[in-house]
């Protein structure tokens, strides 16, 4: 089915279908409102030009809006990283060719002072800027389930961020399987807390409640310090995240009644396995966590019996390949302290070996979707190896690699590592270069707790699988990790400033930190 498919079958429903702190919609309310929104753009849109329209926006009803029109209407919604500055939010609607775009009061400072020529900027705080009319118009061309609904751009984390095409089925095939793998349906109050301009939101969140029936909650921008008493006030039962809101959640005071809550399942990706196991316990509920990119071509599922630490199983055809050669790497080598002997070896690129998966191509640039597609298999850029089981662990993405004394090092193995320490918070592991040949290993920390240079330095002497060329010559305490609008953190920015404002230095041929 398709997104409008989806949301006609729940046009004459009158159970929730959208919550927020000022109101709550129907379904029925839901799909008239957005069937106004879609009647209203097409009125904008220029037939000669792509009809795609810009939301730049927090998780706000007209975000929400915004999408159900572009699914009953057949155009294309572009989401826009709010996060994003002057030339650089004009770049990426100038490369998605965004014709009209929707904001609000909120971020319509963001435009200031910005050429926009040829774009419509429509200003949704503006009363009935829809219209009254809310029945909805028959479409050009209905859409399909390979048509395109929406570009969502990349984080942005290893470059420049590109759109990647987002089809109908894109949205409705990830809300059917996490509603089945789930047990998902009408009575679940999804949660959604993550940006809607991006995947987790749309193929995490709403999806499954597009599906079921259910409704959705909306939380304008995350709020750790909210995070619960929002599940209490809207009786959430589900909620999606990506990157580190968990780490961020726990980190408020804990209270004695925390589990007294609704909800009762979390799901996402890219949180570690103490955060994992230390939010069930504190709110009462299950976390799932996965592997997965907005790309969506490369399935590696965390299932029962994955190892602590690993990304999980396999998808059918998701290989570790060389990327030089091509070849499936070897497994890898461990030794009775866990150590991997073969790093060099054994780590390689994510592959899904029989093709695109869901990956429908980035928008307006060929040459970025030919890198991503070399030989006739998806080549996801993220780094991993297998062990002897065949369970896949992340290394890192492709810049995240570092070259010390002639061998190859990966940042997420000793990302991992240093985690371990109850008084660290967060770990980002990246290259400074040394200043002879290669590189130096550097981390920046986040503390939960106090640490000491001469307390870090014993703990990194009793983790026998670091190796000693991993050891971080350089070490940075810092406030908190440059990221993403999605929390994923930007290495790139800390291999930048270097050793600019270093807490500690180790000796060169030496363990101990001053």
């Amino acid at each position: 089915m398709t997104i409008r498919d989806l949301l006609l079958a729940r046009a004459e429903q009158d159970t929730p279908a959208l919550l927020t702190h000022e109101r709550t919609w129907t379904w029925r309310e839901l799909v008239a409102d957005a069937s106004a929104r879609a009647a209203a753009l097409r009125r904008a849109l220029d037939p000669e030009r792509p009809p795609h329209v810009g939301l730049l926006m927090d998780n706000t009803a007209e975000m929400l809006l915004g999408l159900a029109a572009a699914g009953l209407g057949g155009h294309v919604a572009v989401g826009i990283n709010s996060t994003r500055r002057g030339d650089a939010i004009v770049a990426d609607l100038e490369r998605a060719d965004v014709q009209v775009l929707l904001t609000d009061a909120t971020q319509r400072h963001l435009l200031d002072g910005l050429d926009l020529s040829g774009i419509r900027v429509i200003d949704t705080d503006a009363p009935d800027w829809a219209g009254a009319e809310k029945v909805l118009e028959p479409v050009e061309r209905t859409p399909t389930k390979a048509s395109l609904f929406m570009l969502i751009f990349t984080s942005g984390t290893s470059g420049r961020p590109k759109a990647v095409r987002i089809t109908h089925e894109k949205v409705t095939y990830p809300g059917a399987y996490l509603s089945e793998r789930f047990g998902l349906t009408a009575h679940d109050v999804h949660y959604v807390a993550m940006p809607l301009f991006h995947s987790n939101a749309v193929m995490a969140g709403w999806a499954p409640a597009l599906v079921t029936g259910a409704a959705v909650a909306l939380r304008e921008k995350f709020s750790a310090s909210e995070f619960l008493s929002d599940i209490r006030r809207f009786g959430a039962t589900y909620a999606s995240y990506v990157g580190k809101p968990l780490t961020y959640v726990l980190a408020t005071p804990e209270r004695p009644d925390d589990a007294d809550n609704p909800l009762r399942l979390v799901f996402g990706n890219e949180a570690g396995d103490r955060d994992i196991r230390a939010f069930g316990e504190r709110f009462g509920c299950v976390v799932v966590d996965g592997f997965g990119s907005t790309e969506n071509a490369v399935i590696v599922s965390r299932i029962e019996g994955t190892p602590a630490g690993a990304l999980g199983w396999p998808g059918e055809g998701v290989a570790v390949l060389d990327p030089e050669t091509g070849v499936e790497c070897p497994r890898a080598e461990l030794d009775e302290d866990g150590q991997v002997l073969n790093l060099d070896e054994c780590v390689g690129e994510l592959v899904n070996t029989t093709g695109a998966g869901q990956f429908a191509g980035y928008y307006n640039d060929d040459e970025a979707t030919a890198e991503r597609m070399r030989g006739g298999m998806y080549w996801s850029g993220d780094l991993a190896y297998r062990d002897a089981e065949g369970w896949v662990w992340f290394a890192g993405r492709t810049a995240a690699w570092l070259r010390v004394d002639g061998e190859n090092l990966a940042c997420a193995p000793i990302e991992r590592i240093l985690l371990r320490h109850p008084a660290i918070d967060q770990a980002a592991v990246y290259a400074v270069p040394d200043e002879r040949s290669g590189d130096q290993v550097a981390a920046a920390l986040v503390l939960r707790g106090e640490l000491g240079p001469d307390d870090f330095a014993w703990f990194l002497d009793e983790q026998a699988d670091l190796s000693p060329k991993a050891r971080p010559r350089y070490v940075r305490l810092v406030d908190d990790l440059p990221r993403t609008a999605t929390h994923k953190v930007l290495h790139r920015e800390l291999t930048a400033a270097g050793t600019t404002d270093v807490t500690w230095t180790r000796e060169e041929r030496g363990t101990a930190y001053a």
